[in-house]
């Protein structure tokens, strides 16, 4: 088990070599937890920490409970984004029942802070982003429709939404001193292109975004966008307009991790990128090959950390798993 270090992500996230090779990853799964960590802690929070922490993170990922209230949805492995909406029009709207972050549960940021060990710091993120919210609350085709039908009313929504995700990161910049980045994650595309229109991300999305960024940096922290699908045409927006520090989510059939840190990585620090499908379906050697090679593409510049391109589910066998984590320590 390595000490932690949190500088060592700082470093990446300032786009910066960090003084060892650093793993990133925003989740992992109960099971792995509990392969981790153990069964002798009650408390989901301290195994989520104790999990991370023996896996050689320096940091655990944390969320306040809070949270827009959205209409049942079937889970499976997947879900709709039409099913269930709550608002459909002006009417809906108006009888929607706004969360307030003031008074959201923030206990899981003290818990897990009084039990961090030396050099382990907190990355805090969010219920879902602005895109990812109004989106539950609307159905895709519903907002989609919406946009040419009434287009204030979308403004709207957005503005109710944003705002409360700012104020949520703003209460956590101000409240807890354990933590040392935020994510905003917020998915924002397909696999060959943005949800919305390049312009209308601009003028519902993409400000909301930049009031996060302003107030994850204001707190003294830097700002990570987790988003999954092909955000080619906005990747200059992320840069340059919002500001963020760090991008994360890359799947190979969109643009393989190692053509990323090529073109963006001088820009924006790269975080995870090992293809989920790629870690499923390869062989331990393979993976390991791909991992040292990333590290070593990433050796002189930095600005990069090692992780999936999304997260551990359930069905990335942990072997595979452990493949990819181990060759941090092999250099």
């Amino acid at each position: 088990m390595r000490k932690p270090d949190f500088e060592n992500i700082l470093s990446i996230l300032n786009r910066e070599k960090p003084r060892r090779p650093t793993l990133f990853e925003f989740f992992l799964n109960d099971r792995l937890h509990k392969v981790l960590a153990g069964n002798n802690y009650n408390d989901n929070n301290i195994l989520r920490m104790k999990a991370f922490l023996n896996a050689g993170y320096d940091y655990i990922t944390v969320m306040g409970a809070f949270a827009f209230q959205s209409g049942e949805k079937h889970r499976e492995k997947s879900i709709s984004l039409n099913e269930s909406p709550l608002i459909i029009d002006r009417k809906s709207f108006e009888l929607y029942k706004w969360p307030d972050p003031d008074s959201a549960d923030y206990s899981s940021f003290e818990i897990t802070s009084k039990n961090l060990p030396d050099g382990m710091r907190i990355i805090a993120y969010g219920p879902g982003g602005v895109l990812e919210n109004v989106i539950k609350l609307t159905g895709y085709d519903n907002l989609c429709m919406m946009l040419v039908d009434d287009p204030e009313l979308v403004r709207q929504i957005f503005d109710n939404v944003g705002s409360r995700l700012v104020r949520y990161y703003e209460i956590i910049g101000n409240s807890f001193g354990k933590v040392g980045a935020m994510i905003s994650n917020d998915d924002w595309g397909f696999k060959t292109q943005t949800m919305l229109s390049p312009d209308d991300m601009r003028r519902y999305v993409i400000p909301w975004h930049k009031r996060i960024v302003e107030t994850i940096h204001k707190s003294g922290r830097p700002a990570i966008l987790h988003s999954c699908g092909n955000l080619s045409e906005v990747m200059d927006d992320i840069i340059y307009d919002i500001h963020y520090d760090a991008k994360h989510s890359y799947e190979d059939s969109i643009c393989p991790v190692e053509k990323a840190y090529q073109k963006w990585g001088k820009k924006i620090a790269i975080l995870g990128g090992i293809d989920l499908d790629f870690l499923c379906r390869s062989e331990i050697d393979t993976i390991k090959k791909r991992c040292l090679n990333m590290l070593a593409l990433s050796s002189d510049e930095g600005a990069y950390a090692l992780g999936s391109g999304n997260s551990i589910p359930e069905y990335v066998p942990d072997e595979k798993y452990f493949a990819m984590i181990s060759v941090v320590n092999e250099i």
